[in-house]
């Protein structure tokens, strides 16, 4: 069983958003991530699908979305991007999937998974200054505080996750983080983010949110931690397979 990452689906499949004005490459999307991802993915598998997953206002217009990524192979981790408006408390989301009887899908907030040979944790993140703020007259400053005490939260359970595992089966996992916003990119950097993985021993981390950045290096590495590039526009819309790395 393998596990793959890709960011910003930016479905829209019950509202009419084109994604092609931001360029060619996002004309008839929906199909090319639904062949690539059928390509790659058993039922076996999991996708981290890291923010900005619809464009819908609400869980109801987020359905036919939802349906889609349903009928996909896999099991769905998904993780909120500042897109994601349909986005509600644990217990309305969870009433929104157990009503659809969604049996793939599960979200990514305040808690950790394990899966195979990793635990899986993460954060929607934020940009620490204004002037890359998507939210005009947001406190950056606040919105990055508080999304470093999710992140510690999450990262908190992957630890205990992987005590409990180890302690069940012997065998040791990686820590893996993501993210929407991105913590490093071209000369920015969060450093309450950065400091949080590294704090908890974080060596991958995978974001998304950036687009059109096709001559971006897909991996760079900063204070021992590896920094992947995973929008899905970038990624030409195939899910990015994440290998073991020897423990």
């Amino acid at each position: 069983m393998s596990l793959f990452v890709i960011g910003d689906t930016h479905l829209s499949l019950s509202t009419e958003k084109p994604m092609d004005i931001f360029g060619p490459r996002w004309r008839g999307y929906v199909e090319k991530l639904e062949t690539q991802w059928r390509e790659l993915v058993r039922d076996g598998d999991t996708v981290v699908v890291a923010g900005d997953i619809s464009w819908a206002m609400t869980t109801e217009e987020a359905k036919a979305d939802f349906d889609f990524l349903e009928a996909l192979p896999g099991q769905k981790i998904i993780l909120k991007g500042n897109h994601d408006y349909w986005w509600q408390t644990m217990a309305k989301l969870n009433a929104f999937l157990a009503k659809n009887e969604y049996k793939t899908i599960t979200f990514l907030h305040n808690n950790a998974y394990v899966c195979e040979d990793f635990i899986i944790c993460g954060s929607r993140g934020w940009y620490n200054d204004d002037k890359n703020t998507p939210m005009r007259g947001a406190d950056s400053e606040k919105i990055v505080a508080r999304e470093v005490v999710r992140l510690g939260i999450s990262l908190d359970e992957g630890l205990r996750l992987r005590e409990e595992a180890r302690a069940r089966d012997g065998k040791e996992r990686e820590m893996l983080a993501f993210l929407h916003f991105p913590p490093i990119f071209k000369g920015y950097m969060c450093d309450e983010i950065i400091m949080e993985l590294y704090k908890k021993e974080v060596s991958r981390c995978f974001f998304g949110h950036i687009h059109g950045s096709y001559d971006a290096p897909l991996k760079v590495n900063y204070a021992d931690i590896d920094f992947f590039f995973v929008s899905a526009d970038y990624l030409a819309f195939r899910p990015y397979k994440i290998e073991p790395k020897n423990m």
